[in-house]
C-alpha cells in the first residue's frame, strides 16, 4: 500500500502559479464589493478554506456558508457556526444543491451589512444593490450556490478546477448581486492532514492518492471520532483501540470481499468504504476539530 507522502502532496498542488494571479485579480475585484460569501465544506470547515482568504478579502464583512451540512455532524456544525461568529463572520449551515438553509441568505446579508446600509440610507442611497464576492476552493459548491441563487443563472458548474473565468456578475433578487471569484483559490497542501481530508471528501481526485492508504487513514479518524458509526454500518462489535487494517479486514469479511485462497480484497473494500462515506451512508460525520 502506498503512502500519502510529500510527493503526492506536490502532485495535488495543481497550479501554484495561478494562485499569484488569482490573488492579484481578487485584490483588484475586492474593491468592487461590500462583502464576501465564503463557501466551505461543513465536513471539513478548516481544511476546505484557503488560508490566505482573510488577507485577500481585506477583512470585508463575511458570510460563511457551511455547504453539505446535510452530511456533516449537526452538533459539530453548530459549534463551527459559533466559532465563526467569534471570528466576526456570520455562518449558515446549508446545502447549495437543494437550496436548503439558503432561504434566510438575503436577511443574513442585511444583518451583516446593517451599518453600511444605514449609511447609504442616510445619504439617500437606500435602494443601491449590495455587491458580494463569492469565494471558495474547487469542488466546494461555489457554482451550485450561484446557480441556485440566480435561479439557474449562467455560472458554469464543472468538477475540474478553474472552469470559471473572468468577472461574472449575477443578480439574485433581494437587491443583491454576486461576483464570481476571478480565478481559483487553492487549499493549503503543505499540511498532510489537510490533503488527506480533502481527498476523503473527493475534493482531490482519487488518482492522486492510493485508495487503500486513503481508506486506512479515514478508518483511523473514524475509530477515534465515530467508532459507533462503523459498528452500526458494518455490524461490528467494537472497534475502539483497533488498528485500521484490522477493522478493514473485518469489514471485508462481513461484506464477503475476499479473494481466492482467502485473501482480503483490500482495493475493493477500500473503494466501497470511501464511496459509502462520501454518499453519507456512514452517517453524518465532521472530521475537522475546532482549533484550541
Amino acid at each position: 500500500m502506498g503512502d500519502f507522502d510529500s510527493a503526492n502532496a506536490q502532485n495535488i498542488q495543481w497550479y501554484p502559479g495561478h494562485m499569484t494571479k488569482t490573488r492579484r485579480r481578487m485584490e483588484e475585484s475586492i474593491k468592487l464589493v461590500d462583502g464576501v460569501v465564503e463557501i466551505i465544506d461543513a465536513r471539513i470547515p478548516l481544511s476546505s478554506r484557503n488560508p490566505e482568504i482573510d488577507t485577500i478579502t481585506a477583512h470585508r464583512p463575511r458570510i460563511v456558508l457551511l455547504n453539505k451540512a446535510d452530511i456533516a455532524d449537526s452538533a459539530a456544525t453548530s459549534r463551527w457556526i459559533n466559532w465563526f461568529a467569534k471570528q466576526g463572520a456570520r455562518a449558515i449551515a446549508c446545502d447549495c444543491k437543494t437550496g436548503k438553509g439558503l432561504n434566510h441568505f438575503a436577511d443574513e446579508v442585511r444583518k451583516l451589512l446593517a451599518d453600511k446600509i444605514a449609511v447609504w440610507e442616510s445619504k439617500g442611497m437606500g435602494g443601491r444593490s449590495i455587491k458580494l464576492m463569492v469565494v471558495g476552493i474547487p469542488n466546494v459548491g461555489k457554482s451550485s450556490f450561484i446557480n441556485r441563487m440566480a435561479k439557474g443563472g449562467k455560472a458554469k458548474v464543472a468538477d475540474r478546477p478553474g472552469v470559471t473565468r473572468g468577472n461574472q456578475w449575477f443578480t439574485i433578487g433581494g437587491g443583491i448581486e454576486l461576483l464570481d471569484t476571478p480565478g481559483v483559490l487553492w487549499p493549503k497542501f503543505d499540511d498532510m492532514e489537510v490533503g488527506r481530508k480533502l481527498a476523503f471528501t473527493g475534493a482531490v481526485k482519487d488518482a492522486v492518492v492510493d485508495i487503500e492508504t486513503l481508506c486506512l487513514d479515514l478508518l483511523g479518524y473514524m475509530i477515534k471520532q465515530y467508532p459507533e458509526r462503523l459498528c452500526e454500518r458494518y455490524k461490528l462489535d467494537a472497534v475502539e483501540g483497533m488498528e485500521p487494517l484490522a477493522v478493514m479486514e473485518l469489514i471485508a469479511k462481513k461484506r464477503g470481499m475476499m479473494m481466492r485462497g482467502g485473501d482480503y480484497d483490500y482495493e475493493r473494500v477500500s473503494v466501497m468504504i470511501m464511496d459509502e462515506y462520501r454518499a453519507g451512508k456512514l452517517g453524518r460525520i465532521t472530521l475537522d476539530v475546532i482549533p484550541e
